[in-house]
């Protein structure tokens, strides 16, 4: 019997077909997903170290209005965002709110961060969830195909055909669709454990950002002073 790629999807079952594209389409998706991610965690994280300098410049010097004009230019930063969010929150609210204690207005500030920090880190998990879908279906998808296999090969066996090659395409079917799940599902939750990691980095990052900031509204202002803003 012909081994060959293309011989083996010629004699495979349409059930068996099916299974192969199903995986095939699954690789290419999360391939798709592990490129993805891995360009924006990588501007994501550059951006932010660029970002923290010159924040940290500005807000030494009191200036947040320009802190908040540095946030603009890395939109891809997590940690730009959220201080970003927490300033013109600190800032409007001190604004438009004299009434407001001093900290009724870091509070304020705080919970804009939070709400921020949780919208930034659902961005960041987009498509991460997906490998982890992958790396554990996809055995189970390869192992369905391998089932079909096996009954093709012992359908083989039943017409009375003696010898290996009543059940060899059944059996090179059903090692072809594991072998493919297995490829599949490999590569998938390595990636997922790797960005999984990445994130929960990205979101120690973004606690401490959001504590120093808080830090840095009481410290400096005590929620107290006004500042002009432009949103």
């Amino acid at each position: 019997m012909d081994f060959s790629p293309m011989h083996l999807w010629e004699s495979m079952t349409w059930i068996a077909q099916g299974v192969a594209i199903t995986l095939v389409i699954c690789s290419v998706y999360s391939l798709y997903v592990t490129l993805e991610r891995w360009l924006f965690f990588k501007k994501a994280k550059k951006q932010s170290l660029d970002f923290a300098k010159q924040a940290t410049a500005a807000l030494a010097k009191d200036q947040i209005q320009q802190a908040v004009d540095v946030a603009k230019k890395f939109p891809a930063s997590h940690l730009a965002r959220v201080t970003r969010a927490g300033l013109i929150e600190f800032q409007l609210d001190t604004v438009r709110s004299s009434g407001l204690s001093g900290s009724d207005l870091v509070e304020a500030a705080r919970r804009a961060i939070e709400r921020e920090t949780l919208i930034t880190y659902s961005d960041f998990k987009k498509g991460v969830g997906a490998l982890a879908t992958i790396a554990t279906t996809a055995p189970f998808i390869g192992l369905f195909g391998t089932v079909v296999g096996i009954i093709n090969a012992f359908r083989g066996m039943s017409t009375g055909a003696g010898g290996i090659a009543a059940v060899s395409g059944g059996i090179a079917e059903a090692l072809v669709t594991t072998a493919l799940g297995l490829f599949v599902a490999i590569p998938a939750a390595w990636m997922f454990n790797h960005f999984s990691g990445m994130l929960e980095r990205f979101s120690v990052e973004m606690s401490n950002s959001s504590s120093e900031l808080v830090d840095f509204f009481i410290k400096k202002h005590g929620g107290s002073d006004a500042v002009g803003v432009r949103v």
